[in-house]
């Protein structure tokens, strides 16, 4: 007996073509007597059906969740300017991040496909960056205030520390 591991419209990395896609149809295989299909396969739209073993999901991003309530979190977006095989040296062939900063799916942060092409990793660097930043936030602004009840017991490297985390704090709050 078989259970479907994917579902349709899912984003899945077909393995044997090296190409993402997005499942179009679950296609259960019956045997007759039996409540559950033997197997299922996958139409991804790429010409065939494909088994199970030969997809992979993408990997579930964990949001990031900080006091103030922000979440943001990189996504993958189908890159398309440009085929597959032109960006092979690229870290994820075939799509670029995009940070989203709201609760909806569509906002936040994107990068021209030309700028992506010259340097793609220092663009998922800077992905990765913009989604650590209001972790990165909280945790300088937790180290202001635990400055400021310890007073004049810290050692000066951890207060000079401090000092730079309030000023980058200060940058962030203020008002172009």
């Amino acid at each position: 007996m078989a259970k479907a591991q994917f579902h349709k419209n899912q984003r899945v990395f077909v393995r044997p073509v090296g190409t993402w896609a997005l499942i179009e149809h679950v296609v259960p295989h019956w045997a007759k007597g039996l409540d559950e299909p033997i197997r299922v396969h996958y139409d991804c739209g790429l010409g065939r059906e494909f088994a199970a073993e030969e997809l992979q999901a993408e990997e579930p991003l964990q949001d990031h969740v900080v006091p103030t309530g922000e979440s943001w979190r990189v996504v993958r977006a189908r890159n398309k300017w440009q085929p597959t095989e032109d960006c092979s040296r690229h870290p994820v062939p075939g799509t670029y991040p995009v940070v989203i900063t709201g609760q909806a799916e569509w906002g936040g942060w994107r990068v021209p496909g030309a700028e992506y092409d010259l340097d793609p990793a220092k663009i998922e660097r800077q992905a990765r960056m913009i989604a650590a930043a209001p972790r990165l936030a909280a945790f300088a602004k937790g180290l202001v205030e635990w400055a400021r009840r310890s007073g004049e017991d810290m050692p000066s490297a951890l207060a000079d520390l401090a000092h730079d985390a309030q000023d980058v704090l200060s940058h962030l709050d203020r008002e172009s």
